[in-house]
């Protein structure tokens, strides 16, 4: 049975969001963002989640395992500015029940 996963995100002004995240529609981080419209419209999935563009970067502060990075989520990281060790597009990261409790903080927009 699929359930909801709460999680914090932390939006560009430094305000902490808690939202319910669910795990049975196939979303992942950056779709998360949009829907609760934690970023200005066209600030963030610019490429509609494709690892095209780097706009939904974030920086994870949470332990969770996530999965390892794709070629084209690093290879758009390497070029990214802003970019720490903790970096990730949110496109990447797919709403689990393992996700629960995640905490992540939007990079700045570039």
């Amino acid at each position: 049975m699929e359930q909801d996963i709460n999680i914090k995100i932390t939006d560009r002004d430094g305000v902490i969001h808690d939202v319910v995240a669910p795990t049975d529609m196939a979303m992942n981080l950056m779709e998360v963002v949009r829907s609760y419209a934690l970023a200005p419209e066209g600030t963030i999935g610019i490429c509609g989640g494709m690892a095209m563009c780097a706009s939904c970067q974030c920086y994870v502060n949470s332990n969770h395992e996530l999965p390892e990075m794709s070629d084209d989520e690093e290879a758009m990281l390497s070029e990214a500015f802003d970019v720490k060790d903790n970096s990730r597009l949110g496109c990447q990261i797919q709403m689990t029940p393992n996700m629960e409790g995640l905490e992540v903080e939007l990079a700045p927009e570039s």
